[in-house]
């Protein structure tokens, strides 16, 4: 999604962002704190983090600007599967002074199971989750052919966050972050997202995500579809929080 130079500011900028999100981004925050405390007091010790999907770091500054969480944090790895978003996070990593705790990989997602380090937290934020979809999606025929993607699966979601699993500690956590709830309040918010980011969208009402022709794709998710894609976790161990209050 990140391959270039505009694609990159328009996500990025905040300029370009619409206040649900930046909001989202905020929001998320609050909440990822307060899973890092409470692990870190459970376990009585720094938590070790990886991060999927980097970004522009923009979570490992944040919270390297507040002594009393960033105290919490063993380190934090990150992964991204663009170049240019791991040139920008080790800009600003550099730029923070936190190399000691921060390091970005440019890997892909899918390569989970070749990482060889644990963790007490694996997360995805802002969206990132949503972001997962099959390689053989046909970006540049899909308004026109007719054809509707059935999402009942998603092998990609389900390989990326079993193999996650496997990297926790014992009584370690996943947290994905922000997700669009599925309903058509939102896919209009996803719309205008993107329109304002200077895309054309391909999708419509009967598609369960909302993607367009710059190859950016985004999910809706309901409890359902997260308990049917991550079904070898048991489903007392979900835990959803809503992060707004207009669904």
């Amino acid at each position: 999604m990140y391959d270039n130079e505009n694609t990159v500011k328009g996500s990025f900028d905040l300029n370009y962002i619409s206040e649900y999100l930046l909001q989202a981004q905020w929001a998320e925050f609050n909440e990822l704190k307060k899973a890092i405390h409470e692990i870190a007091d459970r376990k009585n010790a720094p938590v070790t983090i990886l991060d999927i999907g980097i970004g522009n770091a923009r979570i490992p500054k944040h919270l390297s600007g507040i002594k009393d969480i960033w105290d919490k944090v063993e380190f934090y790895d990150g992964t991204d599967n663009t170049v240019a978003c791991v040139d920008i996070s080790n800009d600003v990593i550099g730029e923070l002074g936190i190399e000691d705790k921060v390091t970005a990989f440019f890997m892909d997602a899918k390569d989970l199971n070749k990482w060889n380090k644990k963790y007490d937290m694996v997360i995805t934020t802002w969206f990132t989750a949503g972001n997962f979809y099959p390689d053989d999606f046909p970006f540049e025929t899909y308004k026109d052919d007719g054809k509707r993607l059935n999402l009942a699966t998603n092998q990609k979601f389900t390989a990326i966050f079993r193999n996650a699993y496997d990297l926790l500690n014992p009584g370690g956590e996943i947290v994905i972050g922000a997700c669009y709830k599925d309903n058509n309040a939102t896919r209009l918010k996803q719309e205008e997202s993107y329109r304002k980011m200077g895309m054309t969208v391909i999708t419509d009402e009967k598609d369960p995500f909302t993607a367009t022709k710059h190859e950016f794709w985004s999910h809706r998710f309901t409890k359902e579809k997260l308990f049917n894609y991550l079904d070898f976790i048991s489903k007392d161990k979900f835990i959803f929080t809503a992060l707004d209050t207009y669904e």
